[in-house]
């Protein structure tokens, strides 16, 4: 019988509260209840499986009744004042009305009768019922100790009546340095790293640590290498996860898709391997900070390794990298080809940008001219910057000459039609003061009509007047428009105008035109020459703003404010920083200043906000090729 093998779960099994690994909170505290005899009648043991909670009630049951530490723990079960229980299969009513019956018998020998009832959370709600009178009121020499990993089952009114104490998962490093101990004892060699192998792979259970490390035992024999250990436990290993990485980082596909088929080969679960993955880009996000390395669980090697691989990576690379297998982590539980959906993810990996080419794009995008008025010249190219000024000016210089020249070309008005022209444009406009003030000031000749016939002395005065028209555009044009010269036009008939020469009629009939639609600017002349001031703003503007002007559209005119109507916020804070500036290309176009003023469409924006996130991002994608190509670059996905 001496020769029969035990487990090494069950032959290092805790004897004392000393012995017991990384629970000194209730170790401590029962102890102190001991010795100072505030014991109560009944304790919760909670917490995952494997960390001591069926043990620390044995312990406690056997410092209570004093039984000496050469009793196996197990064996407690045989004597008359320790009755264990296993929940699980005795949970009915009528199993609780045995130990409640149980209960009335005083202990045969020691102070206590203690019952331990393991996975407590199993008995039903009739059996907790049937418990509740005996555990409020208990017999003085009976004291009850629950374990269960699932306290929440357990009915608030049991858990009101007992003292709770939570246990903890045991830390790899503690379950290494246990195993150590474990290894020495029984003689067994194996690397450090393969015990780090074991302690990850336990999740915290050192029950579960023992008997992994039991079976790899019996794999390797007395000799456990990290390799054969791996083929063991079917473990993934870190240099597969290095390895997979490396492949991402290097865009191989063809590697990469030959080592996913490897791993298959070699019978690695695909939930597993997703699992194992995230946490290795987890520990790369925590080495690439280099602040606290201490939290890798890992040998000193693998954090070598870790903290040179992080290297390569940008930060924001791995959290996307991350966030891509952990949403492939949880879909693929639900795939019926869990394979493509693996490979698919992989793909996605390798072909996601790197932020690396994101800071370009945007780099790219910020050094677009924000203001209308600049222009993309490099130092090499400054001198004929300034010859296309130049030319500029000269073109605008010979443009206002040939206007002075086409006015004083113009075939001279009889003195009459003159006088009974000025007499009823002052009538019209005699009901808006500020529009008679400015006929005073420019002072069109009207008292020398009746004193002179000489019609070139007329001729002269208008000409004068023309000139100074020309020469203040500013004051000349937006005085008028503000003061409704539009209700002057209709009462202005219409007139012929005789020209010395038949030659030069239609040139000086032209000039005449556009100064008549200069003066007579409505909003119907706006939004016919808008379209065409659309296209003349091609490639003389920036390309966002030339996307952003063509969305908007004129909806009325408001003295010398015209109203733009635009879609959102973003488009009237671009189009308010530039709103001079395109006055002054209107106001080229027009020949007049007009003034922009921009509003949003308040129906638009409460269309826009009815529309789920999903239709209003595809939306704005369609519209915006620059926030398309942002978006393909990032692989970027909506979620809401």
């Amino acid at each position: 019988m001496s020769n029969i093998y035990r487990a090494l779960t069950r032959k290092y099994r805790p004897q004392s509260f000393k012995d017991i690994v990384s629970q000194e909170h209730v170790s401590n505290t029962l102890l102190n209840a001991v010795q100072k005899n505030r014991l109560s009648h009944a304790y919760m043991f909670c917490g995952p499986r494997g960390v001591g909670k069926t043990t620390m009630a044995r312990v406690l049951a056997r410092v209570i009744n004093d039984i000496s530490d050469q009793i196996d723990g197990e064996a407690l079960n045989q004597t008359l004042n320790i009755i264990e229980i296993d929940a699980a299969s005795n949970n009915k009513v009528e199993d609780v009305h045995h130990l409640r019956e149980s209960v009335r018998i005083p202990p045969q020998n020691g102070r206590y009768k203690i019952f331990i009832v393991d996975e407590v959370h199993m008995l039903s709600k009739a059996a907790f019922n049937a418990l509740l009178k005996t555990l409020e009121e208990p017999p003085e020499h009976a004291i009850f100790i629950f374990a269960t990993t699932e306290p929440h089952k357990v009915l608030p009114t049991i858990l009101s009546r007992v003292q709770r104490f939570d246990f903890k998962r045991i830390s790899v490093e503690e379950i290494v340095h246990c195993l150590e101990k474990i290894t020495i004892n029984e003689g067994i060699s194996i690397d450090h790293e393969s015990l780090h192998v074991i302690a990850k792979k336990a999740d915290g259970a050192l029950r579960d640590a023992l008997g992994l490390l039991d079976q790899a035992i019996a794999f390797c024999g007395d000799n456990v290498t990290h390799k054969t250990l791996l083929k063991a436990l079917n473990v993934v290993s870190s240099d597969r996860l290095f390895e997979f990485m490396e492949c991402v980082i290097k865009r191989d596909t063809s590697a990469g898709l030959h080592l996913i088929n490897i791993l298959l080969q070699e019978g690695y679960d695909i939930q597993e391997f997703l699992a194992a993955l995230v946490e290795h880009l987890r520990n790369l996000y925590i080495a690439k900070q280099g602040e606290q390395m201490a939290l890798i669980e890992a040998s000193m090697d693998t954090k070598a390794k870790y903290f040179d691989a992080a290297s390569t990576l940008d930060q924001t690379d791995i959290m996307r990298y991350l966030y891509l297998v952990s949403e492939q982590q949880v879909k693929i539980k639900e795939l019926s080809q869990p394979r493509i959906a693996f490979e698919l993810m992989f793909l996605k990996m390798v072909h996601l940008e790197t932020l690396d080419g994101l800071k370009k794009l945007i780099k790219k995008v910020a050094s677009l001219p924000i203001n209308v008025g600049e222009v993309e010249t490099n130092q090499t190219d400054k001198n004929e910057g300034e010859e296309a000024v130049l030319d500029v000016m000269k073109k605008k210089e010979t443009e206002h000459n040939s206007k002075i020249q086409g006015i004083q070309e113009s075939e001279v008005m009889a003195e009459a039609e003159i006088k009974h022209e000025i007499e009823t444009v002052k009538k019209s406009l005699s009901k808006r003061s500020k529009v008679k003030h400015i006929l005073d000031d420019v002072d069109l000749g009207t008292p020398s009509l009746g004193s002179s016939s000489d019609p070139k002395t007329v001729s002269s005065t208008i000409i004068s007047a023309n000139h100074n028209e020309q020469d203040q555009p500013h004051r000349r044009s937006k005085e008028l428009i503000q003061t409704g010269l539009e209700d002057t036009t209709e009462s202005i008939p219409p007139k012929k105008i005789k020209t010395k020469s038949s030659g030069k009629n239609k040139s000086n009939k032209a000039k005449s035109k556009v100064k008549d639609n200069q003066n007579r600017l409505s909003f119907d002349a706006i939004m016919t020459e808008w379209p065409i001031f659309l296209k003349g703003l091609k490639g003389r503007i920036p390309k966002i703003l030339e996307l952003q002007i063509e969305r908007v559209k004129p909806i009325g005119l408001l003295d010398d404010q015209l109203v733009l109507e635009c879609n959102n916020q973003l488009s009237k804070q671009m189009l308010d920083q530039q709103a001079r500036e395109l006055s002054l290309l209107l106001k080229e176009h027009l020949g007049v200043v007009v003034r922009l003023k921009i509003n949003i469409n308040a129906n638009k924006t409460n269309q826009a906000k009815e529309k789920s996130p999903y239709e209003f991002f595809k939306e704005l994608i369609q519209r915006d090729p620059i926030l398309k190509d942002i978006v393909d670059k990032l692989g970027a996905e909506l979620e809401y």
